[in-house]
Order: C-alpha cells, then sequence, then structure tokens
C-alpha cells in the first residue's frame, strides 16, 4: 500500500512538472512599467493672464502702471509648427523627461509663450517721467493711454519659461474596457515645477530706441494636470492644463542697463503636444 501511494504521489508530480514546462509563458506588455523610459514631446499652447503692476525706472524716471491687462500672440493651427526653420516662431512648448519608477518621472521643458500688453487703453499711475503728456498719453482725469509713442511692451519672443517639472501618470484604460495597453493606453498625469524667465522682451519706451534682447528676468512655478493617449506603446497625444506664478524682477527695456521693469502675474495655459515614449 505504502509503494502505490508513492507511486501515486510520482506519478502526479511528473505531470506538474511537465505541465509547468509546457504552460504558454505569457510575454509581459510594454505599457506595464515606465521606469527606465524617456520621453519627449512638441506642440502648442495658448496662455490667459492675469491684470499686473509694471514698475519702470531710469535715471530720470520712476514710475508704476497699475493692472495693465495682456493677451497671448497664437497663430493658430500653423505650418509653422512643422517647419524645422520656422518651429520656434509659434507658441509652443516643448520637453524632455526620464521615468524615475512606474508612476513619477522628472523633465526639463521648455515653454514659449507670447506676452502682449493691450494698447490703447487707459490706466492708473503714480510715480514721474519726462515730458509728460508728449507721447498723446495724459488723460483728464489723471489716469494715463498706453500708447505706442509712450509704451510699447510685449515679450514676443517670448515669455520663455525654462523649468524643470516632477510628474505622476497613472493608468486608466480599465476604465474604458482597454485591454491591450499596448495597442491603446490612457493615462492621467499631474505634476509641479519651477524654472526660470529667459524673455525677449520688445519694448519701446518714452520715446527711447526699441530694444529687443535676451535676459534672465525672474522665476516662475507652476502646477498640471493632463490626459494622455498612448497607442501603438511608443507615441503619445497629451492635452494639459498648467497654470503658475511669474515673478519677473528684472526686465531690460532699452540699451541702457540703468533703465529697467519688474512685473508678477498669474499665468493658465492650454497645450497641446505629440510625442513619443522609448528605452534606450
Amino acid at each position: 500500500m505504502k509503494n502505490q501511494s508513492l507511486l501515486i504521489v510520482t506519478f502526479f508530480c511528473a505531470i506538474l512538472h511537465v505541465s509547468a514546462q509546457e504552460a504558454p509563458i505569457r510575454k509581459e506588455k510594454y505599457t506595464t512599467h515606465n521606469k527606465g523610459k524617456f520621453y519627449i514631446y512638441w506642440g502648442g499652447n495658448r496662455e490667459t493672464y492675469s491684470k499686473s503692476d509694471i514698475h519702470f525706472k531710469g535715471n530720470d524716471y520712476d514710475f508704476t502702471l497699475y493692472n495693465v491687462s495682456a493677451h497671448d500672440k497664437s497663430k493658430g493651427f500653423h505650418i509653422d509648427y512643422f517647419n524645422p526653420t520656422r518651429m520656434t516662431i509659434p507658441q509652443t512648448n516643448f520637453r524632455v523627461g526620464y521615468f524615475i519608477t512606474d508612476k513619477y518621472n522628472i523633465s526639463l521643458g521648455f515653454d514659449h509663450m507670447k506676452y502682449v500688453m493691450y494698447q490703447d487703453r487707459a490706466v492708473n499711475y503714480s510715480g514721474y517721467y519726462p515730458n509728460e503728456g508728449s507721447y498723446g498719453e495724459s488723460l483728464p482725469n489723471g489716469q494715463v493711454l498706453l500708447t505706442k509713442d509712450f509704451l510699447k511692451f510685449e515679450h514676443t519672443d517670448g515669455l520663455n519659461y525654462v523649468n524643470t517639472e516632477i510628474s505622476r501618470v497613472d493608468d486608466i484604460s480599465k476604465w474604458f474596457g482597454i485591454m491591450n495597453t499596448d495597442i491603446l493606453q490612457v493615462n492621467l498625469t499631474e505634476g509641479v515645477g519651477g524654472g526660470f524667465l529667459y524673455p525677449r522682451t520688445n519694448t519701446t519706451l518714452l520715446g527711447k530706441d526699441r530694444y529687443d534682447e535676451f535676459h534672465i528676468s525672474g522665476y516662475g512655478l507652476s502646477a498640471k494636470a493632463g490626459l494622455n493617449i498612448t497607442f501603438l506603446k511608443y507615441f503619445f497625444i497629451q492635452g494639459e492644463l498648467k497654470g503658475g506664478y511669474i515673478d519677473m524682477n528684472n526686465i531690460r527695456t532699452t540699451k541702457d542697463k540703468a533703465d529697467s521693469a519688474e512685473q508678477n502675474f498669474w499665468f493658465f495655459q492650454r497645450i497641446l503636444v505629440v510625442g513619443g515614449v522609448f528605452k534606450i
């Protein structure tokens, strides 16, 4: 009886061993893990800005304009986004990142925004400047009109926000019944970042010569949330909503280094990009 029992146990162990050897090995999906992957993306944006107080100072003037409004300068969907010789001209976003875990990545990016002060609007001001009233700016109620002879003020090439981000990515494909994420994957992403402003500020001020040179002018902080759709493992489209705070305390306005401006404001970006994710 003992020998029969031993024979049965040996028989079943042999079957299990053979079954384990013959069982198909399931290949893990490329999209199951992100750690060690790089990604890169490129796209466009639209912006909205809060009002801001702008302080101008130089050797013979020191004045502040209050609650100044500004807008972006979008080209809409344009061939320049795909023309290698002109793709830095529109409002664009570029980012390169690396996944340090399956869910978290760090990245370096360049948000090329554009900021244009509205002309011919009346604003309050305080302070002094030479030749008051000679630029068509004086109003009877004590305000000033933002004529081009008085002031043109734009960060149009551009309001360049160079920043690092740490972001989280969560696969939500199962919410939509998607099982093969190597074909189609849906992700939520959110992150925070910070960096410096490197604008090329286009300015004419108080009849002085136009100035338009790159200069590190301040810092920014931001947060974002977005939806990522990855297809065929390696390619994705991503939409983001991104908001933040910008403090520019050293804006160059003329060729004279004694002339400068400072302002701070909030911004809100709507971003659409295309990109790829891969391992090296």
